[in-house]
């Protein structure tokens, strides 16, 4: 069974920069999407960022600041937040849809690294 852990997060000042990762547990063959999710205190959980099929999409609100990448060696997104914002708060959670070696197909999320930006 695949799991996933978020990495990289932390407290930082308006302006700053911070990189997620994340990493599973459990050899997966195929990816068919991935991305971060964060839910910030009192509001529902959003979609920053994905990729499926080489195509990545971003949340209006972090476009041009947030890049999704794709660690092929694990086979788990990567996210690179610049420029952030106070409004940028939360727990982030990585989500990974794919395919194990035995074919059992999947849809995983990890538990969330908590993102702080001090204004």
């Amino acid at each position: 069974q695949v799991q996933l852990v978020e990495s990289g997060g932390g407290v930082v000042q308006a302006g700053g920069s911070l990189r997620l990762s994340c990493q599973a547990s459990g050899r997966i063959a195929s990816i068919n999407a991935m991305g971060w999710h964060r839910q910030a205190p009192g509001k529902q959980r959003e979609l920053v960022a994905s990729i499926s099929r080489g195509v990545s999409d971003y949340a209006d609100s972090v476009k041009g600041r947030f890049t999704i990448s794709r660690n092929n060696a694990r086979n788990t997104p990567n996210l690179q937040m610049n420029s952030l914002e106070s409004e940028d708060t939360g727990v982030y959670c990585c989500n990974i849809d794919g395919v194990s070696y035995s074919g059992y197909r999947f849809n995983v999320w990890g538990q969330g690294t908590q993102v702080t930006v001090s204004s």
